[in-house]
């Protein structure tokens, strides 16, 4: 290993349920001598990105808190898309999940989730957490709207992705602008979906809500695939407003 690629390597051993690691541990799992490791771990250590656990074990360290809050204040993303995905659970009128993803490599990420007051349960899309890109309407919204370039590289990876019937259902989203899928990621509840597109740019994200199955009648479906549609406009709208302020102040910082 060498450069970057020695301490994302070591970051990304730590996990849910491998939260803390020795050095002979990280060694064997990447293969590279305790030496690089070691290495590794002091320059990790100065930086806060790891800290010390009991019996020359580590952890995650809390520059990570840091980086988060710095990431709630300034995305571009949660700021345009926070009150819109507010306001979308607001208009279900019901109990739901209200998720706010994006494309993350070759995954979707959820950065933020908002829960209706009477809503006794949980989506697997949590903050934070990789998804698969190819499950649940709130990735496959994201994945019908991929360049056809990139869509086939990642066609590549997953032979479902090349059957004639997920291809046909993909097209089926596009011309919805809408995707809706039921128990593909969470049993009894049905995903709706629409994706946040930014001119030149494509795909930045999907919003969605997620509602129990037997409590959504399709008419319920069309009511809110309607909300999210202009839900996601609004998010357009708004990262669009911010990307011209951004140039603007640029332009006048030049002069």
């Amino acid at each position: 290993m060498a450069g970057l690629d020695r301490y994302t390597a070591v970051l990304r051993l730590f996990t849910q349920s491998h939260s803390e690691w020795t050095v002979p541990d990280m060694a064997e799992a990447l293969g590279v001598p305790q030496s690089t490791v070691y290495r590794t771990i002091h320059d990790l250590l100065a930086e806060n990105f790891l800290e010390s656990a009991s019996e020359a074990r580590y952890r995650l360290g809390s520059v990570f808190f840091e980086f988060g809050r710095l990431l709630r204040l300034t995305d571009p993303l949660l700021k345009a898309g926070r009150a819109a995905l507010q306001d979308a659970v607001r208009a279900a009128q019901m109990p739901c999940v209200g998720l706010l993803c994006r494309l993350y490599n070759d995954q979707v990420m959820c950065v933020a989730d908002e829960s209706s007051p009477g809503a006794m349960f949980r989506s697997s899309y949590e903050p934070g957490r990789p998804m698969p890109l190819t499950q649940g309407a709130t990735s496959k919204v994201i994945l019908a709207h991929l360049p056809t370039r990139r869509f086939n590289r990642l066609a590549e990876q997953w032979p479902a992705a090349k059957d004639v019937a997920f291809r046909n259902e993909l097209q089926m989203v596009r011309r919805r602008g809408v995707c809706v899928s039921s128990g593909e990621i969470d049993r009894d509840v049905v995903g709706i979906s629409a994706p946040i597109l930014r001119k030149g740019t494509g795909v930045l994200a999907s919003i969605s809500l997620v509602l129990p199955r037997e409590q959504c009648s399709e008419a319920d479906i069309t009511r809110l695939s309607d909300v999210l549609m202009e839900s996601a406009r609004r998010v357009e709208g708004t990262l669009e407003e911010e990307a011209q302020r951004a140039e603007g102040l640029a332009a006048a910082r030049s002069i």
